[in-house]
């Protein structure tokens, strides 16, 4: 049993990792909300005074603020449903014996650990593209004319090379939970007649509960964030501007850090509404 002076030990020890952790993200956080309330022009004599809400008035108002969020929304929705659903079908195909298990299980993870950047450009130039793309050989192959996928179907390009980053994620962390399940209760189940489907709908999947909370609340994170596919695939044509790009071309434009801070704290309140809306749903799960 810790004592009074252990845990006292312990909080001194871990003190110097808080404050550190603290200061990472009260400092940014802090300015940012600062210089939302000033027009800062760094190229044209820095900081011009207090301008108060301007800022976010002339960020809210503008015509490409609800579409961005909107766009954020759709890709974000998107790839946590195709996450989710291949996720769990690629977790219960990994947990069954094979030859060369192993190797499979680093193959599917293995795109993870790819620069967002780099794993945008090989869809681009690889697959993508409409004149010498995988998929272009593949629909002249049955007589279709190709399709220019980052111009005519430019989020669902997105959405795919984005689910693409973040299924061996959802995998991995399904694939963990599926092996901390009882067999003995999956046997039973069996034994006692019932069919694959109804094994999985109310034994496994109900099991998969707090780990697909997780898998939401961190792709989440991330993923209401994403810029860099959309940089290099489309540039933000097409109806792919999301709310951080959106962010960076207002700053890029009006080279206002101001103007931009302001977006960056709509960013922020948007992120703390999804955020608060899965932690309801993450606390039911972790009720039941």
């Amino acid at each position: 049993m810790a004592t009074k002076a252990s845990r006292s030990a312990a909080r001194l020890m871990m003190a110097p990792a808080v404050i550190l952790l603290l200061g990472w993200m009260l400092v940014p956080l802090t300015m940012t909300v600062w210089f939302s309330f000033r027009t800062y022009l760094p190229l044209r004599g820095g900081d011009q005074g207090w301008t108060g809400f301007d800022n976010y008035v002339r960020f809210v108002t503008s015509s490409s603020f609800w579409p961005a969020v909107t766009t954020t929304l759709i890709i974000l929705g998107s790839v946590l449903v195709i996450t989710i659903v291949l996720g769990v079908l690629l977790a219960i195909l990994l947990d069954q014996p094979m030859w060369g298990q192993g190797v499979v299980r680093i193959l599917v993870i293995a795109p993870f650990f790819v620069m967002p950047t780099v794993s945008a450009l090989v869809w681009k130039n690889i697959f993508m593209d409409p004149t010498n793309g995988l998929f272009s050989h593949l629909w002249r192959l049955f007589g279709a004319e190709p399709v220019s996928w980052l111009s005519d179907a430019a989020i669902p390009s997105i959405v795919m090379i984005v689910s693409w980053q973040w299924l061996p994620f959802a995998t991995l962390i399904l694939l963990t939970a599926i092996q901390s399940l009882d067999s003995e209760q999956l046997e039973a189940a069996e034994m006692d007649g019932a069919s694959p489907l109804s094994r999985f709908a109310y034994i496994t999947l109900p099991h998969l509960g707090r780990a697909i909370t997780i898998v939401v609340l961190i792709q989440t994170i991330f993923l209401l964030a994403i810029f860099a596919e959309i940089f290099v695939t489309t540039g933000g044509a097409f109806g792919t501007r999301t709310l951080s790009y959106l962010i960076f071309q207002r700053v890029l434009e009006s080279q206002n850090i101001g103007l931009g801070s302001a977006g960056g704290v709509y960013a922020i309140i948007l992120a703390n509404i999804v955020a608060l809306f899965l932690m309801r749903i993450v606390g039911k799960n972790l009720d039941n």
